[in-house]
């Protein structure tokens, strides 16, 4: 297999974790004869520092022209002050609106040697796997005007939310398609008693739920769904929501893992290219360090080989080494207060797992 990959470093860890998944790619590659081949575009603060705005033609045409993408992170204090069509945050949002990127999935698994590092139970934690499926290109990051006005003689502002039927439903549909190969659960979380985007939303899903026969639906309100995450996530099979809602809720559910470093992203469109990324931020604070997990990049790799190229047992064989490193004990600063090995540490960790695993 031959394919394209483009990586997106973008800022703060951003450049050493996406180093981390191409090495372990590169592993891969060589242990199951494929060819990948790599090539880098500017995103975030790196963008407007090189050429003044977060998202140029030049990336969007780099990934267009690749099989999948990689990316690190966005953002840092450094541009803060930056007007709101200059923020390193704008360039995600642009790259998912480019892309056509309508459908993030965000796995949440919680791995036996990680139970004690989450702040619940672990008779609530373990044996939690919840896929969230997040609508990525609409809602209320997206929708217009969104400004700052006069109301009433006085300084307000309008953020606007805005759906077509179209987008709710071709999302519920994926939803509902990892549902049948996973569980047979759907909760679809609104907020119906009081947004009428979310009633729209609650009707979509009620009509998508005729079309999958095998699966249960259930709705629920997101306070609610805040709420039974942490009280019972293990009642959770497949939760689909909208944007805002679903990035607030999938952050909550990293908790469960024991660290934001552990999850890994996928972000997919109609076809089988998909944006991958870890759900962590920059954390400028350590960039240069050779102290940021690597764990969520490399996991997203796994998840790059599954859904866009196919590669299942490639996939496995990733995730697997990721559950090997950990069960003997090896963790990022992120994880323990003593003993902590570096990012360069845990990526060599990975990869004696990958190859024991293939050589076996």
């Amino acid at each position: 297999m031959i394919k394209k990959i483009t990586t997106l470093p973008g800022d703060g860890i951003g450049p050493e974790i996406v180093e981390s998944g191409k090495a372990v790619l590169q592993v891969i590659a060589d242990l199951y004869g494929h060819q990948f081949e790599f090539q880098e575009g500017l995103i975030g603060g790196a963008a407007i520092d090189a050429t003044g705005v977060p998202l140029p033609d030049e990336t969007i045409e780099r990934c267009q022209s690749s099989d999948a993408c990689l990316l690190g992170a966005v953002g840092g204090p450094k541009w803060d002050q930056h007007p709101p069509h200059l923020r390193p945050e704008k360039g995600l949002l642009a790259i998912r609106q480019a892309l056509n990127l309508y459908a993030n999935l965000r796995p949440v698994q919680a791995l036996d040697a990680l139970i004690e590092e989450s702040t619940l139970k672990p008779e609530v934690v373990s044996g939690v796997d919840v896929l969230i499926v997040r609508e990525l290109t609409g809602g209320i990051y997206f929708g217009e005007p969104r400004e700052r006005r006069t109301i009433d003689g006085e300084e307000g502002v309008v953020d606007t939310l805005v759906y077509k039927k179209s987008e709710i439903e071709r999302l519920l549909h994926r939803a509902f398609q990892f549902a049948e190969i996973r569980g047979k659960h759907v909760t679809s979380v609104d907020k119906a008693n009081v947004l009428e985007s979310s009633r729209m939303w609650r009707e979509c899903a009620n009509e998508v739920a005729t079309h999958y026969p095998s699966v249960t639906l259930e709705h629920m309100l997101v306070d609610n769904a805040a709420m039974q995450l942490i009280r019972q996530p293990k009642q959770f099979d497949v939760l689909v929501t909208e944007n805002l809602f679903g990035d607030i809720l999938s952050d909550e559910a990293s908790m469960i893992t024991g660290s934001l470093g552990m999850l890994p992203s996928a972000s997919l469109n109609g076809t089988a290219f998909g944006l991958y990324e870890p759900v962590h931020g920059s954390a400028p604070d350590i960039a240069g360090l050779n102290q940021a997990n690597p764990l969520a990049t490399i996991a997203s790799t796994a998840m790059l080989l599954r859904y866009s190229f196919g590669l299942l047992e490639e996939a496995d064989c990733i995730e697997q080494a990721i559950n090997q490193v950990l069960l003997k004990g090896y963790r990022t600063a992120d994880l323990t207060n003593a003993n902590a090995i570096s990012t360069e540490e845990m990526t060599k960790a990975v990869i004696k797992e990958i190859k024991v695993a293939i050589h076996s």
